[in-house]
């Protein structure tokens, strides 16, 4: 998932059901049936590799509970006495578990992929109101029978001790007076992806999405741009009393889940829920600290560059991506398919087995990615967990944004693919903090690469736009992420004071654009961040992912051979590990100081001084 597109598919809900779960940034078919292990190896893609039930039944369907319940039931009775039992018990919990997780993905890719469709939103919507309640009570239960186990003491630390502490931490946390309010919670995410994918506007003669209104941004010609953005801004604001009371609803719903759990505000809840074991709340607080010193008087200098360059006298939002030098768009492909193509071309150079596994998900049809009428916004890879194949979503309009989209989503494409060979769904699924590392590391590793789209100073000017995003990445993520420790630990707030602090967090990490005549719009320029409203907190992890990229491309730069073998030694590992110990294992220390952050935007600046 990046930054506005998300690398992302219901944390909230799997967090709640199974320890360790996360989604991957940032589906092959619609919402149905599992198909049965036959019926799958018919598939153009005959080499991949097929993992068949041995505890679920074959033709047992993930979508009705009757079904479900006696797999749960037979867990709950059997004895766990002994490593050997307990070891074949979370095996069989494992299977299962993967099994749900497929179905919901299922569902929510079809429904993200055609908003419009009914069918598709009430059978989302049936697995989420009435499946997954159910679904986390047993979960609960056989969480609990784990950890009184006599033999859980006895299992391997090693390969253990991740799960075993994600349990411990879930089974305290839980509540089951949460599950409605959780599921609420969901249906108010959905009817915020249902109406932002279906705003469209009319221009140039034709009716288009607010993502292919993107390429317009990038006319040489002001007029051209400032009209097109008000467009935009003016369809997104027409429903901005809409998302105030879906995100109020939302900050009422998730203050009482934290409440109920003991908690004296959801982001303390939070914390806990998404595991962040290895930072607290003040280190967020340092890292944006960090961000205001470091990064933010250099991201301020590159817009007063661009302004300069520009010939204008104040730089305003709709001047924030066209060409500094005033030429025309870049053109990177014309559809999907060439999209795809020249992808393949670079992570065959970058590695051939990242190549093959690419192809294949083309083979395969396991991509989704221009834009159209009726798709939900953003992107994100999600993997099917019992199918083990990921899947890329996103919403491709033809610009150089894309080529790092995909390649990004491709990067958590091929974490999957590294420890899908681990039994244990819990410990295939992984933190952000690493998740994100792995896709935004393929986007700096494929770097010197982009020649596969672009040739003389069209490359020059893809790279400095590349890494321009990596500086401006930093200062909007502190503004999410600011915004987020106020909101929950003010949740009495009103809209008014809401927008206060919003302008304050823009003055504080913002850039030098000139807002005269637009304040209604910067008020409301939140409501654009899908995560705020589908993925509560989710946001910090962007930031710390990238001082880990930024470190893997360092490494990548002196030695080639030894930093990818790294990166693919700690993809394999999922998230069987704890999150340093896999930061050391793809050889990046885990740390948002100061003291690391400025070498690595000194270097990233002395590169976009040599693209001048």
């Amino acid at each position: 998932m990046r930054f506005q597109y998300l690398a992302a598919l219901y944390l909230l809900v799997l967090s709640a059901c199974c320890p360790q779960a996360t989604f991957s940034k940032y589906p092959c078919s619609p919402a149905g049936p599992i198909k049965p292990d036959s019926e799958r190896t018919s598939m153009k893609a005959n080499s991949y590799k097929f993992y068949p039930r041995q505890f679920v039944p074959v033709d047992a369907e993930m979508g009705e509970w009757d079904q479900i319940a006696p797999l749960f039931s037979s867990l709950d009775t059997r004895s766990i006495d002994t490593v050997k039992q307990l070891e074949q018990w979370l095996l069989d919990l494992s299977e299962l578990n993967a099994c749900i997780y497929e179905e919901l993905s299922k569902r929510y890719v079809a429904m993200t992929r055609h908003t419009d469709d009914q069918d598709k939103e009430k059978a989302y919507l049936f697995f989420i109101e009435h499946i997954l309640p159910q679904c986390k009570v047993k979960w609960q239960k056989l969480r609990e029978r784990y950890v009184a186990s006599a033999a859980r003491k006895k299992l391997p630390p090693v390969r253990y001790m991740v799960y075993d502490r994600s349990t411990v931490n879930a089974v305290g946390i839980f509540r089951e007076k949460n599950i409605p309010l959780q599921t609420e919670d969901d249906k108010l995410d959905q009817k915020y992806k249902k109406l932002c994918g279906a705003m469209t506007v009319e221009y140039d003669g034709k009716e288009q999405t607010l993502q292919q209104m993107d390429l317009y941004l990038k006319e040489p010609d002001r007029a051209v741009r400032e009209q097109t953005w008000k467009l935009v801004t003016d369809c997104r604001l027409a429903d901005r009393e809409v998302f105030d009371e879906i995100f109020d609803k939302m900050i009422e719903l998730r203050t009482q889940i934290a409440h109920n759990a003991g908690f004296d505000n959801y982001r303390d809840y939070a914390f806990k829920a998404r595991e962040r074991f290895d930072y607290t709340p003040a280190d967020c607080f340092a890292f944006h600290e960090a961000i205001e010193s470091v990064v933010v008087p250099a991201y301020r200098a590159i817009q007063e560059q661009r302004r300069k360059t520009l010939g204008v006298d104040k730089l305003r939002p709709w001047d924030l991506v066209v060409d500094p030098y005033n030429q025309p768009p870049l053109k990177p492909f014309k559809n999907a398919d060439e999209l795809c193509r020249k992808c393949s071309i670079i992570f065959h150079k970058l590695d051939p087995e990242l190549g093959k596994q690419f192809d294949l998900m083309m083979e395969a049809d396991w991509l989704d990615l221009e834009s159209r009428k009726g798709k939900a916004p953003g992107g994100y890879q999600s993997t099917f967990d019992e199918t083990r194949h990921p899947f890329i979503f996103m919403n491709a309009v033809g610009i150089q944004r894309d080529v790092e989209t995909l390649l990004h989503e491709a990067g958590h494409a091929f974490h999957a693919f590294a420890c899908r060979d681990e039994p244990l769904v819990q410990n295939r699924n992984y933190g952000a903090e690493i998740a994100e590392v792995a896709s935004m590391g393929m986007e700096l590793l494929a770097f010197e690469y982009l020649d596969a789209f672009y040739t003389g100073q069209d490359l020059r000017r893809a790279r400095r736009e590349q890494l321009e995003s990596v500086i401006w990445i930093f200062p909007w993520m502190a503004t999410i992420d600011s915004f987020q420790h106020w909101l929950y630990t003010h949740p009495d707030h009103t809209r008014r004071e809401r927008t206060e602090y919003w302008l304050s967090l823009m003055d504080r990490f913002g850039g030098i654009e000139d807002w005269s005549g637009l304040e209604t719009a910067r008020e409301a320029r939140w409501q654009r961040q899908l995560h705020l409203f589908g993925y509560p907190f989710y946001y910090i992890e962007y930031g710390i992912a990238q001082i880990g990229a930024l470190q893997l491309w360092y490494n990548y730069r002196a030695d080639k051979a030894k930093a990818l073998k790294q990166y693919r030694q700690a993809l394999a590992l999922g998230g069987s590990r704890s999150l340093p110990e896999l930061w050391e294992a793809a050889g990046l220390k885990f740390d948002f100081s100061q003291a690391t952050l400025r070498p690595l935007i000194e270097a990233v600046l002395a590169e976009l001084k040599t693209l001048e």
